[in-house]
């Protein structure tokens, strides 16, 4: 299935399953309502709500409890950035005030010149999991695209990179999740991740590169804290990003960062300088 978080001309979210061109509602405001019901695959299989018309996508999950990140997740961007391979994953978190919809603007802020890209797989959490084991693959409801847009001077003034990854309207998140059933190697799927920069593309890799891959990461994840329905993990990003190109290159006003992942579908967001009273 795919589900998705829409906006509709009332100002309105709806939860909908993707139904070839058709937007199917599922009778709940958001992807994240829907995932917090322990029904939620049969009632996004089986209902027949009425087609509904979108204006846009917002995030998948608006408001997710947790994003938590992954750092030096693929092999190639790992030795792009002169590093050894981790033993464990490198984690840090992202609040749902940085996530946009898939084909909305991502804000540069004035006080950064360094906005970088990362294209990534995110995994959607569908079931309450502590210290998986064999739970790991059951507690993923399905993937999506995202960019973890990374604001480089700052996530570098100090060793801590939480400030330059969580700027707000940064991360665009979709269009839509769709459920491992649907994708070559399930809860481990071997995709095609691309990144494109004003039709350039700037990264491109299998998302079987991973190190961690997404059981491994539910699993690590679940040891250190509780995932809830809705919860999403960001991968990681495999090479390419600007800041380790020579010279180095980042997003400017009126750039255009398009992310798409062979079966997820891909999100097109145009950089706009945020304009600050």
């Amino acid at each position: 299935m795919k589900l998705a978080t829409i906006r509709t001309a009332d100002g309105a979210t709806r939860a909908v399953r993707v139904q070839g061109e058709a937007l199917v509602d599922l009778g709940l405001a958001n992807v994240g309502e829907l995932l917090a019901r322990p029904d939620w695959p049969e009632h996004a299989a089986r209902t027949e709500g009425p087609a509904v018309q979108a204006v846009g996508y917002a995030p998948v999950v608006p408001w997710p409890g947790k994003i938590i990140c992954v750092g030096l997740n693929y092999r190639n961007h790992i030795l792009e950035m002169g590093r050894d391979l981790p033993q464990y994953p490198t984690l840090f978190a992202k609040y749902p005030e940085a996530l946009i919809g898939a084909y909305d603007e991502i804000r540069l802020p004035p006080e950064s010149d360094q906005v970088d890209w990362e294209a990534e797989l995110a995994i959607v959490i569908g079931r309450t999991v502590r210290r998986a084991t064999d739970a790991a693959d059951d507690a993923i409801a399905g993937f999506a695209v995202l960019n973890d847009v990374t604001m480089r001077d700052w996530q570098y003034r100090s060793h801590m990179w939480l400030q330059g990854k969580t700027w707000e309207a940064s991360t665009p998140f979709g269009p839509y999740l769709v459920t491992p059933d649907e994708l070559p190697g399930g809860t481990r799927p071997s995709l095609t991740l691309t990144g494109t920069v004003d039709g350039e593309v700037v990264q491109q890799a299998d998302t079987s590169d991973l190190v961690f891959d997404p059981v491994a990461l539910v699993r690590y994840i679940s040891t250190i804290v509780t995932l809830n329905p809705g919860d999403v993990i960001a991968s990681g990003t495999p090479g390419g990003v600007g800041h380790a190109r020579k010279p180095a290159r980042y997003l400017a006003d009126g750039s255009v960062l398009t992310t798409e992942i062979t079966g997820l579908g891909r999100s097109e967001a145009k950089a706009v300088v945020e304009t600050v009273a």
